[in-house]
């Protein structure tokens, strides 16, 4: 089993975001019809990995590049 790194899943999330903005989120034909993962779910997984990646990158809230500090 392959673990996808963070910016993988956060790339299919937002792909599957888009399909649902673009397609809906419901799809059907006939008697036959498919639910794609709800907005919400996706939207909540996004912010997850989203604070993930930011922390992997040093860029989450408590991180801050101030540069050299200077010593007077």
């Amino acid at each position: 089993m392959t673990l996808k790194t963070t910016i993988a899943q956060l790339e299919e999330v937002q792909a599957a975001i888009t399909k649902i903005l673009e397609g809906g989120q419901d799809l059907g034909r006939g008697d036959k019809r498919l639910i794609r993962a709800r907005l919400a779910s996706l939207s909540e997984r996004e912010q997850v990995l989203l604070t993930r990646y930011y922390a992997e990158q040093g860029e989450g809230v408590g991180a801050r590049n101030v540069g050299l500090i200077r010593r007077d």
